[in-house]
C-alpha cells in the first residue's frame, strides 16, 4: 500500500507540475511577442504618419526626409523599415535597394508573394501584425504594417521588420528559470513523499501491527487513537472495542472452564476413593471391571486437570508423550464394549501389533472417544465399528500414522460431512447430543499439528480418519528431546 501511495502521489505531483510549467511558458512567449508588437506598432503608426504627404503627391523630395528617418531608425535600433504605395512597390526604404521580400526571406514560399498577410492587411485598411506567438526556435524576424490613409482612402503602408534574436534568447531564459523552479518543487515533493505517506500511514500501520499481535495471542494490544484522521480514528476506535470484546468472552471463557473443571475435581475425587473401595467386595471375576472403571476415573481427573491448566495459563503447554496407538485403541474398545453390547452393536480392534506415536498426553484416547460414541449413538442397532491402527508411513516429522474409526451404519451425505466437525452442528436426525464432540475431537488434534477427516464408506458407513505427525524416536522409546505444545487461546 506504501509504494501504491507514494507512486499516486508522484504522478500527481508531476501531472501537476507539467501542467503548470507549459501554459506558463507559453504564457512567457505570448507576452514577450506582444510586449514587442505594441512597441512596433506605435513606431510604425509614426512611420505612416511621416509618409503620408510623400506617398500621396509621390515627389522625391517630399520622401527625402522620410528616408532619412527610417536609415536614423535602422542605425539606432537595428529595426529595418519600408514604405510602399497601394500597389505594393517599395517607394521609401531604410536603406537602399530594399525590397519587402529582403525583410523576410523566410516569410514566403515560391508560389507566394512576399509577406502577404501583413502588407496586404494593411493595404486592406487593416493595422496587421505577425499572428504567431515567437518561440525560441524560430529565426524569423517580426513583421508589423500600419496603413497609409488619406480621407479614408488607404494609398500604402508602413511597414517594420524587427530582428527577434533578443527577444528569443529572453524568452529562452525566463523558460530556463521556470524549468528550474518547477523541477525544484518536483524534487522537493518527491523527496517528501516516503516521509509524508509513512506519517499518512501510520495509524493503519499501527493497525495492522496490532492486528498481528492480537492474531498471535497478544491481546492486551491496543491501536493508538489521539492522532490521525477522522475516519482512521474511528477505525482504531472500533478496533479496540472488538479486542476488548473478544478478551472479555476469552476471559469468561476460562472462567466458566476453571470453574468447570474445578467442580467435577472433587466429585471425581470422592468417586475415585469409593469405587477404589468396593474392590474388597468383588469376587475374581468383577475385579477386571473394577479396573476399567477406576482408570475411566483416572482419565476424567486428568482431563479436569487439563482443563484447569488451559484455564490458568494463557499460553498453556502440554507435554508431548510417546504412546502405542494400538495399545490406546485396544483400552478404548474395551471400556466401550459393555455400552456396545447393550447397544447391541459389534466394536473390535484391528491393524498393527504395535504403532508409537507422539502426541499431547490423553488426545489419542479422547479422541478415540468420541467417535466410538459418534458411531455407537447414529450407528443404530447391530452396527458394526471398528477401531484400525494403520502402519507408520515414513519416518519423522514428515511421517505419519493413521488411525481410523469405521462403521456401517447409516452414514451422512458428502456435503454434510464436511460440516459435521463444526461447533454445535447436528443432522436434525433426532439423535441428540450437543453437536460438540467432533469439533472438540478437532481442537485436540490440533494441539499437535495432528487433523481428523470424515469420508463415507462404502457401501454404507463412515470412515473417521485420525492422523498424527511422526517424530523422531531413539532406539529405547525414549524421547530424542523434550518438548511441549501451546494451547491456543481460543481452546
Amino acid at each position: 500500500m506504501h509504494r501504491r501511495v507514494v507512486t499516486v502521489y508522484v504522478s500527481l505531483l508531476v501531472v501537476a507540475c507539467l501542467a503548470l510549467a507549459f501554459p506558463l511558458c507559453g504564457n512567457i512567449a505570448a507576452r514577450g511577442t506582444s510586449d514587442m508588437v505594441l512597441d512596433r506598432i506605435n513606431d510604425t503608426a509614426r512611420f505612416a504618419g511621416l509618409a503620408e504627404p510623400g506617398v500621396l503627391s509621390g515627389s522625391e523630395g517630399a520622401l527625402s526626409g522620410l528616408v532619412s528617418e527610417l536609415t536614423v531608425y535602422e542605425q539606432v535600433y537595428g529595426i529595418t523599415a519600408v514604405v510602399v504605395d497601394r500597389d505594393g512597390r517599395v517607394v521609401a526604404a531604410s536603406r537602399p535597394g530594399l525590397t519587402l521580400e529582403d525583410l523576410d526571406p523566410q516569410g514566403r514560399s515560391d508560389s507566394e508573394e512576399p509577406l502577404t498577410g501583413p502588407v496586404r492587411g494593411a493595404l486592406a485598411g487593416n493595422r496587421r501584425a505577425a499572428d504567431s506567438v515567437v518561440w525560441p526556435w524560430q529565426d524569423g524576424p517580426l513583421v508589423v504594417a500600419e496603413p497609409i490613409g488619406s480621407s479614408g482612402e488607404v494609398v500604402g503602408a508602413a511597414v517594420t521588420a524587427s530582428p527577434t534574436g533578443a527577444l528569443r534568447r529572453a524568452t529562452l531564459g525566463q523558460w530556463v528559470v521556470a524549468w528550474l523552479v518547477v523541477t525544484a518543487l518536483m524534487v522537493a515533493g518527491i523527496a517528501v513523499a516516503g516521509p509524508l505517506t509513512r506519517w499518512i500511514l501510520r495509524p493503519i500501520d499501527d493497525l495492522a501491527q496490532a492486528t498481528r499481535a492480537v492474531s498471535g495471542g497478544s491481546l492486551d494490544t491496543r491501536v493508538r487513537t489521539a492522532a490521525g484522521p477522522e475516519e482512521l480514528r474511528r477505525l482504531g476506535e472500533s478496533f479496540n472495542q472488538m479486542a476488548d470484546t473478544i478478551t472479555s468472552m476469552l476471559e469468561s471463557q476460562r472462567t466458566f472452564v476453571a470453574y468447570a473443571g474445578h467442580q467435577v475435581r472433587n466429585p471425581l475425587a470422592a468417586l475415585r476413593l469409593r469405587v477404589g473401595g468396593l474392590a474388597r467386595h468383588l469376587g475374581d471375576e468383577g475385579l477386571r471391571e473394577h479396573g476399567l472403571a477406576l482408570d475411566e476415573v483416572d482419565r476424567l481427573t486428568r482431563i479436569c486437570d487439563s482443563l484447569l491448566t488451559l484455564a490458568q495459563a494463557e499460553d498453556a503447554e502440554h507435554s508431548m508423550v510417546w504412546e502405542d496407538a494400538r495399545e490406546v485403541a485396544e483400552l478404548r474398545v474395551a471400556a466401550w464394549g459393555p455400552i456396545a453390547d447393550r447397544a447391541g452393536a459389534v466394536l473390535t480392534c484391528s491393524g498393527e501389533e504395535s504403532a508409537l506415536v507422539r502426541c499431547v498426553e490423553g488426545t489419542l484416547d479422547q479422541a478415540l472417544d468420541a467417535l466410538i460414541d459418534n458411531a455407537l449413538k447414529f450407528g443404530g442397532a447391530g452396527v458394526w465399528i471398528t477401531v484400525h491402527v494403520g502402519a507408520p508411513v515414513g519416518e519423522g516429522d514428515g511421517g505419519h500414522l493413521d488411525v481410523h474409526v469405521v462403521d456401517d451404519g447409516p452414514g451422512l451425505p458428502d456435503d454434510q460431512l464436511d460440516q459435521a466437525t463444526r461447533a454445535f452442528w447436528r443432522d436434525g436426525g433426532g439423535g441428540g447430543g450437543s453437536g460438540l464432540g467432533l469439533s472438540i475431537v478437532v481442537t485436540l488434534l490440533e494441539l499437535q499439528g495432528a487433523s481428523l477427516s470424515l469420508s463415507s464408506r462404502e457401501p454404507h458407513g463412515i470412515d473417521a480418519r485420525l492422523r498424527f505427525r511422526l517424530a523422531a524416536h531413539t532406539e529405547d522409546g525414549a524421547d530424542a528431546e523434550s518438548e511441549s505444545v501451546g494451547a491456543p487461546e481460543s481452546a
